[in-house]
């Protein structure tokens, strides 16, 4: 049966006041690494994607959602700062960027798959780019792939590439839940590119991303999240991702040595929340830096009684969510 969003603002909001959940602390804006940040880059407000690089240990990528420009923007998790915006050159305007990865040879790849009318463009786009092997403003060539999906139009906000494979995959952005559809094996300019369905995915997805070994598949949405074994695509769901409660959660990604989960959020200043990555072991987390309550102010929540306060303000943070997009559906 299909959840109104209203009941489920209902539900977590139910949740949180009985202490199910809890609002992880706030960066402190020291620049933590991998063990969470600080966006510090005010042209960062919409930060919809977010990729671990792995030519530049620590550098993340995010974008903007619709209404920047064909921008990217390498950002330093140990302090926070912008160290590189790259102008993409090639393609057409942005429309609705909702999306980015990291694929086999440096490459990444950005996502212009939203659609704030609900599925209405025929087509939607994907940009395929080098990234850079100095960091530093520039503008860079890019690829451009037409997309079109087998059972016609959709909005979606979750693009991932396969480490392995390059094999670019979407997952549609339902609130009933959506489904997971694979590219051809290799993405053609020449007419457009065709995804299909194989798979469910029981989540309202804002965004997912890949383990570095490519066996993991997170996940996530605005108050939850997922995550499979790959299984080759015939994915199998294994349990629950521990997501932060964010203003307007839309980007994940594991960290290069695949022990962390990153989740961004949109908004300036916004903090990059860091969680352990699913399977991993206490051996492993107390060798990259302790427990997650030592992580740090951007990644941790004590293993002590949840604060009043951080309740309260969760709440209104859903209520806010919650009214915004009602009147965008309005």
């Amino acid at each position: 049966m299909r959840r109104s969003f209203a009941a489920a603002l209902a539900t977590l909001a139910a949740a949180l006041l009985t202490g199910a959940c809890a609002l992880p602390a706030a960066a402190d804006g020291t620049g933590t690494g991998d063990q969470g940040f600080t966006f510090k880059d005010s042209r960062i407000g919409e930060s919809s994607g977010l990729a671990a690089s792995r030519q530049h240990p620590g550098i993340y990528w995010t974008h903007n959602d619709s209404g920047d420009g064909p921008y990217i923007y390498a950002v330093d998790s140990r302090t926070g700062r912008t160290v590189a915006r790259i102008t993409l050159r090639g393609i057409g305007a942005p429309r609705d960027v909702e999306a980015i990865s990291m694929g086999p040879d440096n490459q990444i790849y950005l996502g212009d798959i939203g659609d704030n009318l609900g599925g209405k463009w025929p087509y939607v786009w994907i940009y395929r780019l080098p990234e850079p092997k100095a960091l530093k403003d520039e503008t860079v060539t890019a690829t451009q792939y037409v997309v079109k999906y087998a059972n016609g139009p959709r909005d979606a906000e979750s693009l991932i590439v396969h480490p392995r494979t390059g094999r670019v995959y979407i997952v549609d952005k339902k609130e009933d839940g959506g489904h997971l559809y694979e590219g051809p094996a290799t993405l053609s300019t020449s007419g457009a590119n065709i995804f299909r369905t194989i798979a469910a995915v029981d989540l309202w997805a804002t965004d997912a991303a890949f383990s570095p070994d490519g066996r993991q598949l997170a996940v996530r949405g605005y108050f939850g999240g997922i995550y499979y074994d790959w299984n080759g695509g015939r994915i199998k769901r294994e349990g629950q991702l521990d997501v932060p409660l964010q203003g307007q959660g839309e980007g994940v990604t594991y960290s290069v040595d695949g022990t962390r989960l990153l989740y961004s959020s949109e908004g300036v200043g916004s903090a990059v929340v860091a969680k352990d990555a699913p399977g991993r072991s206490a051996a492993s987390s107390s060798s990259a830096g302790g427990s997650s309550a030592a992580a740090g102010g951007a990644g941790g929540v004590g293993g002590g009684g949840y604060k009043v306060g951080a309740v309260v303000v969760a709440v209104v943070a859903v209520a806010f969510f919650g009214l915004r997009w009602l009147r965008r559906r309005g």
